[in-house]
């Protein structure tokens, strides 16, 4: 069985987040891929952008940061220098100080490190599972796949449990700010300035910080130096200190982008279950597919669409000038789904390997610090599910978010038949 066919009629408006209603218009990338593989866009909501589609020329220019700058904003939404240092992580930052920031929490989520968790991940597991399975037919995606990285956010960052739900719907509403079911700030609906110095244009932002500056107080309070924030607030080699705006936007980007990227990536893997029944097989009668599992599923979900750099200079591709100060769109979306690098790039293989995706925003310095615990959250949330259940269905058409930025199956409606 297919487990999803795109239905864009090849020319998708790819600034629209209409277009990506029904999942990411892939029909527009293949025949970009083919056609026009450097595409230039017209967009009413701002200054126009080159689309970037093919896997070789994004693994290459995402490489390129002399070239390709993260530091004028990682979306296609344009905003003024002062509104950039207002919200800007060091996501959109370039070398060195990127660096500064990010070998702060490294080791945190260095891949040794994270593995010590996976006891903690796999009892996690063990009571998501237990409560969600017993109902037969329910929402795979707020049952199971909010759950776990939601639930993990709260021991990396050191929260109180009884506060990780309004966590989540605050990290929901900044970077689903596209979506009415997770925002009433609309980001292209609504005029959102008063918001505009916030992260991700959001109120959100402003209620999530005034949450970590308490939480930060009481841990002072209580001699409690555990955790990733206590690190990112310790001085550098220079002896420099982030400022409370950078420690704000950092923990704001915590929140959300610790939580998505993972809960879409279960979403999108129990979607395949239920469309390739050959997959609940595999993963319960051959171990050795988790050690390829996991970034297969990740590869199929994609939940970064794209990320933006901005120009330096001029740059000639595929006989086109990109303009220095230009926006370029590197759609990891479609070069995630390029059939030059993947054999059969619409269906879930969990034994594919090599395996070159680019959900992680490889080949860059900006590659995604929490890769490790997606892994591995992945992988185990699998194991166990596998174990439990002798098969799972859809009960009714899922949805994606409505975003081109964040890719994922928001609602997945599923009934399940327990081992």
């Amino acid at each position: 069985m297919t487990v999803w066919v795109p239905t864009d009629d090849g020319h998708a408006d790819l600034s629209s987040h209409d277009a990506f209603v029904d999942g990411p218009p892939h029909n527009t990338f293949a025949r970009m891929r083919k056609d026009d593989p450097l595409s230039w866009t017209e967009w009413d909501g701002g200054e126009g952008f080159w689309s970037v589609t093919r896997h070789e020329d994004i693994l290459a220019m995402n490489g390129n940061t002399q070239v390709f700058s993260s530091a004028r904003g990682i979306r296609m939404e344009d905003q003024s220098y002062e509104e950039y240092l207002a919200r800007r992580t060091f996501q959109e930052t370039d070398a060195p100080e990127h660096m500064k920031t990010r070998i702060k929490v490294a080791k945190a989520f260095s891949k040794p490190v994270i593995a010590g968790f996976e006891q903690d991940i796999r009892d996690l597991c063990d009571e998501i599972l237990d409560q969600a399975l017993p109902l037969g037919t329910f929402d795979a995606t707020k049952e199971i796949a909010r759950q776990l990285p939601m639930r993990m956010l709260g021991r990396i960052i050191g929260t109180p449990d009884e506060d990780l739900p309004w966590l989540v719907e605050k990290g929901d509403a900044l970077i689903a700010n596209t979506d009415p079911d997770f925002t009433d700030h609309v980001l292209d609906r609504m005029d959102t300035d008063a918001y505009r110095m916030m992260p991700f244009n959001s109120p959100a932002g402003a209620e999530l910080y005034e949450y970590a500056r308490d939480l930060m107080e009481k841990k002072a309070a209580a001699g409690d130096t555990e955790g990733v924030l206590h690190l990112i607030l310790q001085p550098g080699r220079d002896g420099e200190t982030i400022s409370e705006t950078e420690f704000r936007n950092f923990f704001c980007l915590l929140v959300a982008a610790g939580n998505d990227t993972t809960r879409y990536s279960i979403a999108a893997g129990i979607q395949a279950l239920c469309h390739q029944p050959e997959l609940l097989e595999q993963m319960q009668t051959d171990e050795t597919v988790w050690e390829t599992a996991p970034d297969e599923i990740i590869r199929w979900a994609t939940p970064a669409l794209y990320f933006r750099r901005t120009a330096t200079q001029d740059f000639e591709l595929h006989g086109k000038t990109i303009r220095e100060g230009d926006k370029v769109l590197l759609w990891f979306a479609s070069g995630n789904r390029d059939d030059t690098v993947f054999d059969t790039p619409f269906r879930v293989d969990i034994r594919r390997t090599p395996n070159r995706h680019m959900s992680f925003g490889q080949g860059g310095p900006h590659v995604c610090l929490g890769m490790w615990l997606a892994r591995l959250e992945v992988r185990v949330l699998f194991q166990e599910l596998a174990r439990r259940i002798r098969r799972i269905e859809p009960a009714g058409p899922h949805k994606f978010l409505r975003s081109n930025f964040v890719g994922g199956i928001k609602s997945l409606p599923v009934t399940v038949e327990m081992a």
